[in-house]
């Protein structure tokens, strides 16, 4: 970070004090030069948007975009947002271009810190992310792990950037296939189970608009209900313990919950992520 001396007496070297560092310099990316290679409607636009705003120097080029070395030679940030199919190309015209210092921001499914290390030619700070589409209205959920190059300093840079789009917790690298069953693939799952949900109370007389916006308001309920939940010992509630909330004796809950566990519904949710971790790990 400019102005960040490892050394300084007077902000604390750790992660927390650098935290706080970039906190009171409202992090300067309006003092980095960003470049974002593709056009990702998910992250890729979103992030330049971000560099844009904050009135950073930032260009936004296409895998096949002429003279790209030339576009990253002063780049503090490159951000990887082309199909994993094409990055190869990429990486062997930009490896030699890339700054010391540069920090490289992938987002491509299925291709590990090593892969894409061994396409640049020459070991520069990167992190690896997975987004998911929920960062398009900057409620997303990145999971990001981090190379032997970046220092502590360099973690808390990225996670403001990423921060921007939504959550982000950093994992290891060997859980990147996991974290695209949990949050990567996971929201196509939930908007069936929204539109299943909103075609039975479509069925029972409702109109569709209003359905819709019903059940996905349930949805996003829920979820931040599970969230901000605790128990008496500060802990967060088990999910079964808010669905037992729900379900009165007797109640109508409680008959649908017999229908989802006759219709094998958690069982068909798990086989769903685990065939998404599985097709991960092939790519």
């Amino acid at each position: 970070v400019d102005g960040f001396q490892h050394n300084s007496p007077f902000i604390p070297c750790t992660p927390g004090g650098i935290i706080w560092y970039l906190d009171q310099i409202k992090f300067p990316v309006e003092r980095c030069n960003a470049v974002v290679i593709g056009r990702s409607d998910i992250v890729g636009k979103p992030l330049a948007q971000l560099f844009l705003q904050r009135n950073a120097t930032v260009t936004v080029a296409h895998s096949k975009t002429q003279n790209l070395k030339d576009k990253v030679k002063q780049a503090d940030i490159v951000v990887l947002a082309v199909k994993p199919q094409m990055i190869d190309g990429v990486l062997k015209e930009i490896g030699e271009s890339l700054k010391e210092d540069v920090i490289v921001i992938s987002i491509l499914a299925g291709k590990t810190i090593s892969y894409l290390e061994n396409g640049i030619g020459r070991r520069v700070k990167m992190a690896r992310c997975m987004p998911n589409v929920a960062s398009l209205v900057g409620e997303g959920c990145t999971a990001v792990c981090y190379n032997k190059e970046c220092e502590d300093w360099d973690k808390p840079y990225v996670t403001k950037i990423l921060e921007s789009i939504g959550m982000v917790k950093e994992v290891s690298e060997n859980l990147m296939d996991a974290v695209i069953g949990a949050s990567g693939s996971s929201p196509a799952f939930v908007f069936m189970m929204i539109e299943a949900m909103a075609d039975a109370v479509v069925k029972a007389g409702m109109r569709r608009d209003l359905a819709y916006e019903m059940v996905a308001q349930a949805v996003l309920g829920s979820a931040k209900l599970f969230l901000e939940s605790e128990t008496a010992l500060g802990e967060k509630m088990h999910p079964a313990q808010l669905k037992d909330m729900v379900c009165s004796p007797g109640g109508t809950t409680i008959e649908g919950v017999k229908a989802l566990e006759e219709g094998g519904f958690r069982g068909v949710l798990m086989e769903a992520v685990e065939a998404t971790i599985a097709k991960s790990k092939l790519l």
